[in-house]
C-alpha cells in the first residue's frame, strides 16, 4: 500500500465565511458571556480595555496567526501538525487532544444544565431562593466533594440530549456539519442575544451598570494584576493553546488569508465580550436598583452569575420575564454548543491522523468515548465539584502551560518561527512583519510564564477553594497531569508509515509543489 492510498484527501471549509463563522464560533463561549464582565470590572472598568486591547494585538491575535499557520502550513491535526515542526514538539499536539478531552467532559455539562434553565425560565421553577434552587434541588450537590456520587436524573438526561447533537453535527464532516451548525447557530445567537441587551438597556437602574462597568478607574492601569488578568482574558476567550485553530486551520484550502482571518476572528470575539459586558452589566444595574444596594453586592461571574443571579433577576422583572430568561439560557446555550463542537473535533481530527479511520467511526469511537465520561462524572452530586476544580487546574496548568511550551520549542529550540512567517505572509493579504517574531518571541512566552508562576503561588499558599488535598490531586493536578502525560505518551509512539516524521520543510501530505508560496 502506497502513502498515497493511506491519506485520504482532506476535508476543507466550503467557504472563507464558514471557517471565520466555525473560529468565531469555537472563540465565543460561556467565558465571554460570564467571565469578561466581572473580569474588567474587577479591573479598573472603562481602563481594563486598554490592557484588554493591548493584549489582544500583542499576544492574542499573534497566537492566533501562529495556529494558522502551524496547522495550515501542515494540512493536518495538532498532533501531527506539532510533529511536522519538529520531533520537540510532537507531544505538544498530543497534550492539547488530552486537554480537550478533560474541558469537553465537563464543558458539556454546563450546557444540560442551560437546557433545563431553559425550561425553569418559563414558570420561574427557582421560586424565591435561585441559589437553594440551583445547588439543592437541582444539582443536588453533596455536602463535601468526591469523585463518585449518585446520578442527578435531571442532569442526566439533557446531558445524553447535548451529546447526541454534538456527535451528530461532527459525524456529517467539516461542510455540512460543523460549518453548517456554525452558519445557522451563530447568527441565530447574535439576534438572541442583540434582543437580550436591546431589553437590559430599557431596563430601570442600566445606566448606573454601564457606568460602574464603563467608567475609568485610571490608577489600575499601572498595577500590574490587571495587565495579568487582560491577557489572561485573551488567552482563555479566543481558543488558543487548545489545539483548536490548529485543527480548524487545517481545512483551509491552500489560497486562504490568516491573518485577515485572525484579525477578524480576534476582533469578532472581543465585540461579543463587550456586547456581553453592556447586557450582563445593564441588568445587574437593575438588580441594584430592585435590591437598593450597592452595584458591587450583586456582581457575580461563572456559574453564580448565570445560575443564581440571573434568574433573581428574572424572577424581579414584571412582563416578558420568561422571554427574558429564555434569550439569556439560549444564547449561552448556543454559545456553548458551538464551542464544544470545536474542543471535541481536536480529539476526532487526531483520531483520524493517527489511526486512518474514516469520520463517523472516529467520533463513534472517541467521542463516544468523551461523552461516556462525562456522564459518567457529571451529572453526579459530586459534578460541580469535580467541575470546578478540574477547569481551574485544566486552564491554569494545560492550556496555558500548553501554548508556552508550543511557543518556546518553536522560537528557539526549532527556530522556525521565521519559517512560518514566510508562509503567512504568501498566502495572506496582509504581511506580518519581523514584529510578529518579537511578539511571538518575547511580549507572549513571558506573559504566560507570570501569569502560570503566579497561579502557582496562589496554589501554594492555599487549597484551591478550600478542597482537601486528597481531592485535588485527583480531580485537580491529576487531571492536569494525565492530559501531560497522554501528551507525552503518544508522541513517543511510531506515526503510521512515517507519515507524522516529516519536517519543517514538508508542508503536507496533499500540499502542491511549492504550496507555501502561493499568495491570495
Amino acid at each position: 500500500m502506497t502513502e498515497a492510498t493511506i491519506d485520504r484527501p482532506r476535508e476543507q471549509w466550503g467557504t472563507r465565511a464558514g471557517f471565520l463563522l466555525a473560529a468565531i464560533g469555537s472563540a465565543v463561549g460561556l467565558g465571554n458571556i460570564w467571565r469578561f464582565p466581572k473580569e474588567a470590572y474587577d479591573n479598573g472598568g472603562g481602563a481594563f480595555m486598554v490592557p484588554y486591547l493591548i493584549a489582544l494585538l500583542s499576544a492574542g491575535i499573534p497566537l492566533l496567526i501562529f495556529e494558522y499557520a502551524v496547522g495550515h502550513r501542515a494540512r493536518a491535526s495538532a498532533p501531527r501538525a506539532m510533529r511536522r515542526l519538529g520531533r520537540p514538539a510532537a507531544f505538544v499536539g498530543w497534550w492539547q487532544v488530552g486537554i480537550c478531552f478533560f474541558i469537553a467532559t465537563y464543558y458539556a455539562v454546563i450546557l444540560a444544565w442551560a437546557v433545563r434553565y431553559v425550561g425553569f425560565s418559563l414558570d420561574k421553577s427557582w421560586g424565591s431562593d435561585p441559589a437553594s434552587f440551583f445547588q439543592k434541588d437541582f444539582l443536588q450537590v453533596a455536602d463535601a466533594p468526591a469523585i463518585l456520587g449518585a446520578f442527578v436524573p435531571g442532569v442526566l438526561w439533557p446531558l445524553v440530549g447535548i451529546w447526541v447533537v454534538a456527535l451528530v453535527v461532527l459525524a456529517l464532516g467539516v461542510k455540512r456539519g460543523i460549518e453548517l451548525a456554525n452558519k445557522v447557530f451563530i447568527p441565530l445567537l447574535l439576534i438572541l442575544f442583540g434582543i437580550l441587551v436591546v431589553r437590559a438597556l430599557l431596563l430601570p437602574g442600566a445606566a448606573e451598570g454601564l457606568n460602574a462597568l464603563f467608567t475609568p478607574d485610571w490608577s489600575a492601569i499601572t498595577d500590574g494584576k490587571v495587565w495579568r488578568s487582560a491577557y489572561g482574558q485573551i488567552f482563555f476567550s479566543l481558543s488558543v493553546g487548545f489545539g483548536i485553530m490548529v485543527t480548524y486551520s487545517s481545512y483551509l484550502k491552500r489560497k486562504a488569508d490568516l491573518t485577515g482571518s485572525a484579525l477578524v476572528a480576534g476582533f469578532a470575539n472581543s465585540a461579543f465580550e463587550i456586547l456581553a459586558g453592556i447586557g450582563v452589566f445593564a441588568t445587574l444595574g437593575f438588580m441594584a436598583l430592585q435590591a437598593q444596594v450597592p452595584i458591587d453586592e450583586v456582581v457575580k461571574g461563572g456559574t453564580g452569575l448565570a445560575f443564581i443571579a440571573f434568574p433573581q433577576i428574572i424572577s424581579e422583572l414584571s412582563g416578558g420575564s420568561s422571554l427574558f430568561g429564555v434569550l439569556f439560557f439560549g444564547s449561552l446555550l448556543l454559545a456553548g454548543v458551538t464551542s464544544l463542537i470545536s474542543i471535541v473535533e481536536v480529539i476526532v481530527a487526531a483520531v483520524q491522523d493517527r489511526t486512518g479511520l474514516g469520520r463517523v467511526p472516529a467520533v463513534l469511537a472517541v467521542g463516544g468515548a468523551t461523552a461516556a465520561v462525562s456522564i459518567a462524572f457529571f451529572p453526579t452530586e459530586n459534578g460541580l465539584y469535580i467541575l470546578d476544580a478540574v477547569d481551574h487546574f485544566i486552564n491554569a496548568y494545560g492550556i496555558v502551560l500548553a501554548a508556552l511550551a508550543a511557543l518556546v520549542i518553536a522560537t528557539y529550540v526549532l527556530r522556525i518561527l521565521p519559517l512560518l512567517q514566510g508562509h503567512v505572509d504568501a498566502v495572506s493579504s496582509f504581511r506580518i512583519g519581523k514584529l510578529w517574531l518579537v511578539l511571538l518571541g518575547v511580549v507572549t512566552p513571558a506573559m504566560l510564564i507570570w501569569m502560570s508562576v503566579d497561579s502557582l503561588l496562589s496554589e501554594f499558599k492555599e487549597n484551591y477553594s478550600g478542597y482537601s488535598t486528597d481531592f485535588l490531586l485527583a480531580a485537580g493536578w491529576g487531571v492536569a497531569g494525565a492530559a501531560l502525560l497522554f501528551g507525552v505518551g503518544m508522541s513517543l509512539i511510531p506515526g503510521r508509515r512515517g507519515r507524522d516524521e516529516a519536517g519543517p520543510d514538508s508542508p503536507g501530505p496533499d500540499a502542491e509543489p511549492n504550496s507555501q508560496e502561493v499568495t491570495a
